[in-house]
């Protein structure tokens, strides 16, 4: 009997395996401990192994502790910390450590991607010319570019965690729409990567082949590959389900669910969420 659904929850401090069952009740869970390096004060990084590695062991001392939950698994879904950036080469390797959600790396002025004056002039009219400035200066890609232009130059798939997750689960280089929260040319009205013309690109020297397919939240992603099953003891084939990121799904699971009712999170970081039936910009030209 499938009555059973495997979330996969990569939080900032450890990647926790939880099963539930078709009423929303948890079942049996596991968690793995995450440990990051500094290697200067303002940084904040990983090897892109030690998720996918906390992945299976969670998965593997799940399967210990619960002997029968596999057999009933229905579908699988991902949830990951946000913001956390992973980039790979034609081999599907890392060209730089992942560059952690708590990083605090600047690109400097003088070498912000340039955007055209037409865009600048806009900016200036509107009085955010100093916020766009900031985009630039804290996306991922822009300081790759800069300061590490080998790297930079390997680059062939660019993404959040979920979406390296997704690949590494599924083998097809997708992502949820609902987990793209960061530096990215990314459309929040329109739910997509932003259109050709739109700013952002100019902001973010990211290239859209390398940017991973977006799937709505609760479509399938793709199915278990056979590699990631021996990995992680999942049934080979199972569905991986779309879902959002960190907070978005916190924000639902709490029964946040209407405008006037706010979720309050303390985790690594204390945020205030809401739902609504439009996007809201706390401050504008930024990521939520």
């Amino acid at each position: 009997m499938a009555d059973l659904i495997l979330a996969l929850d990569n939080g900032t401090q450890s990647l926790r395996a939880l099963l539930f069952d078709g009423h929303g009740r948890l079942y049996g869970k596991a968690a793995v401990p995450l440990r990051y390096q500094r290697p200067q004060p303002d940084r904040c990084e990983a090897d892109p192994s030690l998720f996918w590695q906390a992945l299976t062991v969670a998965c593997q001392q799940l399967w210990q502790a619960y002997p029968d939950a596999r057999d009933r698994l229905a579908a699988v879904t991902l949830t990951t910390q946000r913001s956390t950036v992973i980039a790979l080469d034609a081999d599907d390797q890392p060209v730089y450590p992942a560059i952690i959600w708590m990083d605090q790396r600047r690109l400097r002025p003088e070498l912000l991607p340039p955007i055209s004056r037409l865009w600048q002039l806009a900016f200036r009219m509107a009085g955010v010319a100093d916020t766009v400035a900031g985009f630039q200066a804290d996306c991922e890609a822009g300081w790759l570019r800069a300061e590490q232009p080998a790297a930079y130059r390997r680059i062939r798939r660019y993404g959040l965690l979920s979406a390296f997750l997704s690949y590494k689960l599924t083998g097809e280089w997708r992502d949820a729409v609902a987990g793209q929260v960061g530096y990215l040319p990314f459309d929040f009205h329109g739910q997509r990567w932003a259109p050709h013309w739109d700013w952002k690109w100019q902001a973010c020297p990211i290239t859209p082949d390398w940017l991973p397919e977006l799937v709505p939240a609760g479509q399938q992603l793709g199915s278990i590959r056979a590699d990631a099953a021996a990995a992680t003891g999942i049934p080979v084939g199972l569905p991986v389900i779309a879902a959002a990121a960190d907070k978005a799904c916190e924000v639902l699971g709490s029964g946040c669910l209407r405008p006037d009712i706010a979720c309050l999170s303390y985790g690594t970081t204390a945020t205030v969420n809401l739902c609504a039936d439009r996007h809201i910009a706390p401050l504008p030209f930024l990521p939520a």
